[in-house]
């Protein structure tokens, strides 16, 4: 190329999610309307580009990097050096990509775009009806990744070798397809089929749609695991659901066929809207309409429905292949799995099923890290970060040295890997009771620092000594060699808060959730806590009760209220009370009396959540949960329901009364240090009313106040806390 003017030669090293987003192609394409000559690369930590050209073109380019980067990225930094090596080129071209260690950032999965979604029904293109279309805009990404750099010889899809024509788009700069990993048609990608039958492709998919319209349940492969499915405006096929997966109770997601359909069922707005039909595709809580067709077993003493859009093409077809078959337009789609286990994600794993699902739709892309699906309240705070959100990191401004894992919390299960100042929390992996779920912790573990290429020099766990967690951090110090550090639960719940908001000075924490253990032994669940980065103080706490049962206290709500009823009126008043409430029969209450008096299975807490479960068994919501938090849910429903009842106003008035506790502790801690912000955290705070009423009034004392909003309250945030109390060395 012949130039008149001053030529530059700039290196530019871009980081951020610049892998798996058609960000390379996205280049080339900016560097030909530039007359940019040069190179741009993978680097794994980072995409590398080589420009040479006219000063003021090379400045427009390098503006553009991040005006018009593709939809999908995610530029984190920029930076630029000055090159005065005379490089030689011809054109510009995507070169090979070279490994250099450095932060990695890896794309989460990504739904299917409007255009994929088009062209799957599109008769005269040559992907109609292919269950694994894609573009650089759509598709797997984590789940099918080895290790970066991000191409194609590095992800699952390498077993599947590029037919001539996926070739041409692949190299075509002009192509949608350009450098799409991912790529594949009905002649040369993966391929769907009824595990243990004869049917595949179109055939297959045909067959699972036929049992679902009968009132079957199948097993469905999708991109991070596998679901459950059936009809859900059938309530006998619900009903048949939940007696096989014994879940008696517990809400199950749905699936609707598009935004009409949800329009149908539940009430929403502009806002809900962009959640539910963004490319993360989550699940939404949402308030259900009346005179819906949703069967009323799906979500049972429940006001919500946990409701998401198709995200694969696969789903797409389940709804709409052009079989002749009418299918209903409101699935059950919830995680495969037998209760305690792991989502499965292969078919060993779904045919440990076979007793639930009438018939199995696998296929032959492997998913090598699981993802189960995300689930985000109505108001946008993330309940579960999974797929469409994982692994993308946490950032603060302060980077710290050294690398840790994290491994979590027992419950709602997500380790996080932390390096310089991005802390990378993992996509959730389950309750640890089950062993299954601890190995497939172990194997995600094992994926993830090989993905991102960290190499722990310290593990952090939780306090508790006997959590499944916290065997394994022991296991995994002693065989790598490395430090181990335990952290108080409540102060990893405050600093993951702290974190998630990019805030690293000390403030007053309110960690409110079901059990932690406490430093001093006991059982903790209603702290406030004086924390920052060196460590935390313990400023108050709800008033102390005996927990009496075991593991049976978090199960039977009434158990809770006799606690409580002892500590307010004594072992006299309680009794006279708890018959008026009918918590339980008398030799039952009996029983829980005697564990306080003999300090037999008891041990003191200050469980908020146990306060809500007593509330809730008090006002005669629910006496003995059948799924965790089912007590407190029920309680937060009465307290939102519109009815006018003594039960509804009782349970709103207590939302109000432990609001303005916090607030009236907070101002009391505020006065003792000085400090004006306040971080929320733990799983009470899932709380939508509990949350709006505390920082509402807080708001109104002039506190600053941190939520959680990307990152769960729950303990499927407890892990990013975790870290950062390891890799500051407080804890």
């Amino acid at each position: 190329m012949t130039w008149k003017g001053r030529i530059l030669t700039r290196r530019i090293k871009i980081y951020g999610i610049v892998q798996g987003v058609g960000f390379r192609p996205f280049v080339a394409r900016l560097a030909e309307r530039f007359s940019i000559e040069g190179t741009v690369a993978n680097k794994g930590s980072h995409v590398e580009i080589v420009a040479r050209g006219l000063d003021g073109s090379i400045e427009n380019f390098i503006a553009a990097l991040r005006a018009e980067a593709p939809p999908r990225s995610d530029i984190i930094d920029v930076r630029i050096f000055d090159d005065a090596d005379d490089f030689s080129f011809e054109g510009f071209v995507i070169v090979d990509s070279a490994h250099e260690i450095g932060s990695a950032f890896v794309s989460p999965d990504i739904a299917i775009c409007d255009r994929c979604r088009a062209e799957l029904f599109d008769r005269s293109n040559r992907r109609y009806l292919h269950p694994f279309i894609n573009c650089t805009d759509c598709g797997p990404r984590m789940t099918v990744m080895k290790r970066l750099p991000y191409d194609r010889e590095r992800t699952s899809m390498s077993a599947f070798a590029m037919c001539d024509e996926c070739a041409r788009e692949y190299y075509d700069s002009s192509s949608r397809r350009f450098d799409a990993q991912p790529v594949c048609c009905n002649e040369c990608g993966p391929e769907v089929y009824v595990l243990d039958g004869r049917e595949r492709g179109l055939e297959a998919i045909s067959k699972v749609r036929a049992a679902i319209a009968g009132g079957g349940i199948a097993l469905i492969k999708g991109i991070g695991g596998f679901h459950l499915a059936c009809d859900a405006t059938n309530e006998a096929a619900v009903a048949r659901l939940r007696r096989k997966k014994f879940r008696p109770f517990k809400p199950f997601a749905v699936m609707l066929k598009n935004l009409d359909v949800v329009r149908r069922e539940c009430l929403i707005d502009e806002r809900m809207i962009g959640l539910l039909d963004g490319h993360e595709k989550p699940i939404v809580l949402l308030e259900k309409k009346s005179g819906g067709l949703i069967a009323d077993n799906i979500a049972p003493f429940n006001r919500r429905l946990g409701v998401m859009l198709p995200y694969t093409p696969l789903h797409h077809l389940i709804f709409d292949l052009p079989d002749g078959r009418t299918i209903s337009d409101a699935l059950i789609m919830t995680s495969g799995n037998i209760s305690g286990a792991p989502i499965a994600i292969d078919d060993n794993d779904a045919r440990a099923l076979t007793s639930i699902a009438d018939v199995i739709l696998s296929h032959d892309r492997e998913i090598l890290i699981r993802a189960d699906d995300s689930v985000v309240d109505g108001d946008g705070a993330v309940i579960r970060r999974s797929r469409g959100y994982a692994p993308l990191p946490i950032r603060v401004d302060r980077s710290f040295d050294g690398e840790v894992l994290a491994i979590g919390g027992e419950l709602k299960n997500s380790f996080c890997l932390a390096k310089g100042n991005l802390l990378y929390l993992s996509p959730y992996v389950g309750d640890l009771s089950d062993l299954r779920t601890v190995e497939a912790l172990r194997q995600s573990i094992g994926r993830l620092t090989e993905l991102l290429e960290i190499a722990p020099k310290k593990i952090v766990c939780d306090l508790h000594p006997r959590y499944q967690s916290t065997a394994l951090a022991e296991e995994l110090s002693e065989r790598w060699n490395v430090p181990l550090i335990k952290v108080q639960h409540h102060y990893a719940h405050v600093l993951s808060c702290m974190a998630e908001n990019n805030f690293l000075e000390r403030a007053i924490g309110v960690a409110f959730d079901g059990t932690g253990y406490g430093s001093d032994g006991t059982i903790w669940g209603g702290e406030f806590l004086i924390a920052g980065l060196d460590g935390f103080e313990r400023f108050a706490s709800i008033d102390p009760f005996d927990q009496a049962g075991g593991d049976r206290s978090s199960i039977d709500a009434w158990r809770s209220a006799v606690s409580m009823l002892v500590s307010t009126v004594g072992f006299n008043g309680t009794k006279k009370i708890a018959a008026d409430l009918d918590l339980a029969d008398e030799s039952m209450i009996d029983g829980q009396l005697f564990l306080i008096t003999s300090g037999l299975n008891s041990v003191r807490s200050t469980s908020a959540g146990r306060l809500f479960d007593a509330v809730s068994a008090a006002l005669g919501l629910c006496r003995t949960s059948t799924f965790e938090g089912e007590a407190a849910m029920r309680l937060q429903y009465a307290a939102e329901s519109q009815d006018c009842s003594a039960r509804s106003r009782i349970a709103y008035a207590f939302h109000v009364e432990l609001a303005n506790y916090i607030a009236s502790t907070c101002t009391r801690a505020r006065a003792s240090t000085g400090l004006e912000t306040v971080a929320l955290s733990g799983g009470v705070f899932q709380n939508s009313l509990l949350r709006s009423l505390t920082v509402a009034r807080l708001k109104a004392l002039n506190f600053r106040v941190l939520t959680h909003r990307s990152v769960p309250a729950n303990d499927g945030g407890l892990a990013l806390g975790q870290a950062l109390a390891a890799i500051t060395k407080g804890g």
